[in-house]
């Protein structure tokens, strides 16, 4: 929400004042939004704390946003971090920071934006169990066939199965639930035993297809019309 710190990392996207603009006009017309913050690259912690405050500032106002998810910058892969494009960016942010982020979110956001929701494919499983114990209380979803951290350089899999994600959440005592895209709980899991989804019992994930094939097809590349 900072539209210096954005002219550098996304320099051209949509800008601050148009994406308050857009959201809250949605919102007003009963479409309900997601909310995220992407940390861990050239931020300080006074731009997330403000970042996480429009937030709130916009959700007072309109009631819109369902969840918000903290999204720990993926380095490995990302153009921007490769190449050095700006002084002191950061590879992701430590465990430490990880979990101070997500506890401060809570905190902020109580009262306003009920759901925080952790990325399994960008932190993994063991973390992801942690966060639920720091202010997250959103699994995320099994995803499928997830490409977006994946192709930034993230090792965690491109798949969960749900009854792992009912596993992982047991594990640190809670009970899990499914939803619905509007937080709607659609059904409680308190009885692992009387549990079956059609995705437990997939053998073979590469069904689904994954990335790393699909970035071995010439036909999906990208072409750069200024380099013919």
């Amino acid at each position: 929400m900072n539209q210096k710190m954005r002219d550098k990392i996304s320099p051209g996207r949509i800008s601050v004042s148009d994406w308050v603009e857009v959201i809250s006009t949605a919102h007003k017309l009963g479409i309900n939004t997601t909310s995220t913050m992407m940390y861990g690259h050239i931020e300080t912690p006074e731009d997330r704390v403000m970042h996480i405050c429009k937030l709130r500032e916009i959700q007072k106002q309109t009631g819109g946003f369902t969840e918000f998810v903290p999204l720990n910058f993926i380095a490995s892969e990302a153009p921007m971090y490769k190449n050095k494009l700006h002084q002191g960016i950061r590879n992701g942010s430590n465990s430490r920071d990880i979990l101070l982020t997500h506890a401060i979110a809570r905190i902020i956001l109580n009262n306003s934006i009920d759901n925080i929701q952790m990325s399994w494919v960008k932190e993994g499983q063991k973390m992801s169990q942690l966060l639920l114990m720091w202010g997250a209380n959103d699994f995320g979803g099994t995803l499928i066939n997830e490409s977006i951290s994946t192709s930034a350089g993230a090792q965690n899999g491109q798949l969960i199965k749900p009854k792992t994600i009912r596993r992982l959440v047991r594990e640190v005592g809670r009970v899990p639930a499914e939803r619905n895209t509007n937080y709607k709980i659609l059904k409680k899991f308190e009885d692992e035993s009387k549990t079956s989804e059609p995705l437990d019992d997939l053998d073979d994930e590469s069904r689904f297809g994954s990335y790393f094939d699909l970035i071995k097809i010439n036909k999906f590349n990208y072409q750069n019309p200024r380099r013919n």
